[in-house]
């Protein structure tokens, strides 16, 4: 089979590989017809995650069709459209038991520091992920869903993490009504989240980026208020302006370890790697809010140290939120949004990347050109 296949930061290619067996009785192996490269893949290809080996395959983000089951699989057959979410998880775990997904401790050797997700370094298991023709499902009487016949493929695979993981940021926000909730990255987490935010009630929504094109699409699909950081001197001293000088009741970092803002913490995080992440979007949420408010962290973070102000959210009171989302605990709710049309995923969706060109779609991600927010990757053998 064809897959990309990770050479160093910044390189990625198309090679041949072995097409996956079943290893385990639980498990099937799924043909690709449809993936997606991720803003948290950026960070893999960047080399910020520990851990991320010369021939590992991206992609936690796909959609396909059934092609092989293990013996004891029982919930799919071959030729069944399925949906997989990012997290690997066994079902049956102490974790899995109260709807932890994303932090079974069956299914990956350092579990004791993070769950396992499809295409996502050895740090989270090892697991190929489907940026490829086919790819190793485990537990596949768990973790797919067969796609709705009314679903499009296109939602279908944003399901998979980038919109659920945007309305478990505002979930984890636990907005009640009324509140004033702030945004920080207008990626497709970032807008998934704002636009959640308005599902949960939120009395008034802003998101904060750099990127005009990306802060046009905040107001288009989220229906936000939106600031461009790089306009005001200090962006959140503009945000206690907006909030009679109080702050908000919610702020949510969908932007993780490469945010922008500040010129030392860029370069000590994103470039030495000497932390875990750049903490500029975390510290600006944390600042942000009032004393006594909620912060949710959706945004990825490598497990080593970064500068976070812990001090100031201690002394404000501030409650702080954050996992890996759980995407299937989140399916039921959003599929009934999709259907009843108070979601279309695949809005966000700009690019479609044969597998063979993947090289130029991360190219193209990383530097944001082409007014990129979404793209997705088809394999040939769909």
């Amino acid at each position: 089979m064809r897959a990309m296949v990770y050479r160093g930061p910044y390189k990625v290619r198309v090679e041949n590989k072995e097409i996956p067996r079943i290893e385990h009785p639980n498990d099937a192996v799924v043909r690709v017809t449809m993936g997606a490269i991720c803003g948290s893949d950026l960070h893999l290809y960047h080399g910020m995650m520990p851990d991320t080996r010369i021939g590992h395959t991206f992609g936690h983000e796909f959609i396909g069709v059934v092609h092989e089951v293990g013996s004891s699989v029982q919930n799919l057959a071959v030729g069944d459209r399925v949906m997989v979410p990012f997290n690997i998880f066994c079902g049956s775990c102490w974790y899995c038991a109260r709807g932890l997904y994303s932090n079974c401790h069956n299914v990956n050797a350092n579990a004791t520091a993070v769950g396992a997700i499809y295409g996502y370094s050895h740090t989270c298991g090892g697991y190929d992920g489907g940026q490829s023709e086919f790819v190793r499902v485990p537990f596949a009487d768990v973790g797919p869903t067969i796609i709705p016949d009314w679903m499009s493929d296109e939602d279908a695979v944003m399901l998979t993490d980038a919109c659920p993981t945007g309305y478990f940021g505002a979930q984890l926000g636990d907005i009640a009504e009324g509140d004033s909730v702030v945004v920080f990255g207008a990626g497709p987490v970032g807008l998934f989240a704002a636009k959640s935010a308005w599902l949960m009630g939120a009395g008034r929504v802003v998101v904060i980026d750099h990127l005009e094109y990306r802060l046009e699409k905040a107001r288009e699909f989220a229906h936000a208020e939106t600031f461009n950081f790089t306009d005001y001197p200090d962006i959140v001293v503009e945000m206690k302006k907006q909030t009679d000088h109080l702050g908000f009741d919610v702020a949510i970092d969908a932007v993780g370890a490469e945010a922008d803002g500040n010129l030392l913490m860029h370069v000590t995080s994103a470039k030495l790697k000497l932390q875990g992440g750049s903490p500029i979007a975390l510290n600006w949420a944390i600042d942000s809010v009032r004393k006594g408010a909620t912060v949710s962290v959706v945004g990825a973070y490598g497990p080593i140290f970064s500068a976070v102000k812990f001090g100031d959210a201690l002394n404000k009171g501030l409650t702080i939120r954050g996992n890996q989302c759980p995407v299937k605990r989140q399916w039921p709710r959003l599929f009934e949004h999709v259907r009843n049309g108070h979601l279309k995923p695949s809005e966000l969706v700009t690019h479609r990347f044969p597998l063979e060109h993947i090289a130029e779609g991360y190219h193209v991600f990383s530097a944001k050109l082409d007014g990129i927010i979404k793209p997705l990757v088809i394999p040939s053998a769909a």
